[in-house]
């Protein structure tokens, strides 16, 4: 690593793994210092298993009882399932992505409800969390949220974790995160080495202010996420980006296929960063029918939404709530 990641990586990485890290009245002062508000954005597409519970903790936690998030929100993608209905009767605000800036039409992947939440929300600090985390998370959003709310330099926080294995009932402690350590790490480490120090770079928890969100693009499929932090250390410089251990992160685990779509969405979005050309935008897999390969081609070239500060309706709403 070199000499610059690792002195980031030792100075703005702090850890949350519990309730019992959170300085709760510390981060209800500098809060109300600052004047801030707060939202929470979960993108969903058929997560009506775990919605409901996700969002129910964090009404109760950090709504009801400790007042530290003024919204929630779950930016529907068109789920097929009751991903809506739970998530609306656990007391989350929810919105359907297509009627988001509906004159802008309706793009297919998650970076595009992360880019139309944007719109949605009314907070100037916002964290986003995936709507599939499993298991007791409910320090996820304190721990983003602090480094935000005590160092004004900081705009990004990422968080990281340790990512369980869990495949056909079966889980190791470590071995998740696969699409990370074969593709993302290496390319990041090969063009942008003083991000060399973020653990999961991939990872889906993540908070920033507006001000620096509505000033990048959103890529619209997986590869939000690194096209997120390769723009935000542009805007920002590496000392305006922090990142939080929380501990163990569980989530359902996605089968090979899956993994490899997910990588090529990743790598089209580096190859559009790093001025090495563009991605073909197909990615041609292969699947077995017992008598030969059968190619199987996907879509993985880049599509994404430009800074929200380029958007006319978006600045107008903005104006008029002001």
């Amino acid at each position: 690593m070199r000499p610059d990641a690792r002195a980031w990586f030792t100075g703005r990485t702090s850890t949350t793994r519990s309730v019992h890290d959170v300085d709760v009245a510390r981060l209800l002062r500098a809060k109300r210092r600052g004047g801030h508000r707060v939202s929470v954005v979960l993108p969903a597409r058929d997560e009506e298993a775990t919605v409901g519970g996700l969002v129910a903790d964090l009404v109760e936690r950090w709504v009801r009882l400790v007042p530290l998030v003024d919204e929630v929100l779950v930016v529907d993608s068109d789920s097929g399932d009751r991903t809506a209905e739970v998530a609306r009767a656990a007391g989350a605000d929810v919105v359907a992505a297509a009627e988001v800036l509906p004159a802008h039409g309706s793009r297919p992947g998650k970076g595009e409800a992360l880019w139309k939440s944007l719109a949605a929300t009314t907070g100037d600090l916002l964290v986003f969390l995936d709507a599939d985390l499993l298991g007791d998370v409910s320090h996820y959003v304190p721990g983003l949220l602090t480094p935000l709310l005590t160092d004004p330099q900081v705009g990004y926080v990422k968080g990281c974790y340790t990512r369980p294995l869990e495949v056909d009932g079966r889980s190791t402690p470590a071995g998740g995160g696969r699409v990370t350590e074969l593709t993302a790490r290496p390319l990041l480490n090969a063009l942008w080495p003083e991000l060399a120090g973020f653990v999961q770079p991939l990872g889906g928890e993540y908070a920033g202010r507006r001000a620096a969100l509505e000033q990048v693009p959103f890529v619209s499929g997986y590869g939000v996420e690194v096209g997120l932090l390769v723009d935000l250390l542009g805007l920002l410089g590496l000392n305006g980006l922090a990142q939080v251990d929380l501990g163990v992160r569980r989530h359902t685990s996605q089968d090979q296929e899956a993994l490899g779509r997910m990588a090529g969405q990743v790598v089209s979005a580096v190859l559009a960063r790093g001025g090495a050309g563009s991605a073909a935008g197909l990615l041609t897999q292969f699947r077995s029918d017992g008598a030969g390969f059968v190619p199987v081609s996907t879509g993985v070239g880049v599509d994404e939404r430009p800074p929200m500060v380029t958007v006319g309706e978006y600045l107008a709403e903005r104006a008029g709530a002001m």
